[in-house]
């Protein structure tokens, strides 16, 4: 689903004044009954990540981190049952997954008297069964089954999003009988950079000639993009020429600028695709 950039903006700035949570989407859908459910979802969930790193700084210092830790013990002292640190994300407005992550890294330090490696943390944030603390588990458990956003849980579930849309993808190259090596069997040769799939035999989609095909099982905002033409894309036009991006759940439509250059995009599988053998047959 494309939207002009007038459309996402109106969308936007309806999430500017609302919390990130399950209501907030449910009143986002009813808000934009047109747009398609995980459209609206893909937004949702970058708008609120844009918001996180515009505040995350702040939340991070040494005052800030003690505060929240003091508050915590103090809070679990009078009722551990109650959902502290969920109800201390949603006050000082930061992801709950990322405050847990906050509490439970300071509380290892006082236990410990080192500062946890990374590898530790992020372990207890996927199963807290493995925190030492039977309260500071189950209140580490609450805020990730609870964000909408952050956390090992929805990072898992992007990361089945993206393999089922690769996945998807491959199934409708296999379709149309379109030869391509896939982005493992690229990195085997070699490739450290490589899209999803390369065509070994050039297509046409629109007029334009097509030599690649990325996959995003997300909305392209003028932030992603700009993050992915700079990162990603631009590197696959210098490598194999000009190619497709598919934004599976839509994008700005004033994105799709570089055609002439190259980087064509589409919110879904092309229909009509030209290829060699297509052309051979007209003659």
């Amino acid at each position: 689903m494309k939207l002009s950039k007038a459309q996402y903006d109106e969308i936007a700035q309806f999430l500017g004044h609302v919390q990130p949570t399950r209501q907030s989407l449910r009143k986002l859908q009813e808000r934009f009954p047109s747009q398609s459910q995980s459209t609206l979802l893909s937004i949702f969930s970058q708008e609120y990540q844009k918001q996180i790193k515009r505040t995350h700084a702040k939340h991070h210092t040494a005052e800030a981190t003690e505060t929240y830790y003091q508050r915590y013990l103090n809070a679990v002292k009078k009722n551990a049952a109650s959902p502290v640190l969920l109800e201390l994300a949603n006050e000082v407005d930061f992801a709950p997954s990322l405050m847990a992550r906050i509490v439970l890294e300071r509380f290892l330090q006082e236990e410990e008297g080192i500062i946890p490696s990374k590898t530790l943390i992020n372990s207890m944030l996927r199963d807290p069964s493995l925190i030492p603390d039977g309260v500071l588990a189950n209140q580490v458990y609450q805020c990730t089954v609870n964000d909408c956003c952050y956390g090992p849980l929805v990072d898992s579930i992007k990361h089945a999003i993206g393999h089922e849309h690769e996945v998807l993808l491959r199934e409708m190259l296999l379709e149309k009988n379109l030869s391509f090596l896939a982005e493992e069997q690229l990195r085997a040769k070699g490739y450290d950079k490589t899209p999803d799939f390369i065509l070994e035999v050039p297509v046409a989609v629109e007029g334009h000639i097509i030599h690649w095909i990325e996959s995003k099982a997300s909305f392209g905002d003028e932030c992603s993009h700009q993050a992915y033409l700079h990162d990603q894309f631009w590197s696959y036009w210098n490598r194999f020429g000009p190619g497709l991006v598919i934004y599976w759940y839509g994008f700005i439509e004033e994105l799709d600028c570089h055609r002439e250059r190259g980087i064509l995009l589409k919110d879904c599988f092309p229909t009509d695709i030209v290829t060699l053998r297509h052309n051979m047959a007209q003659r």
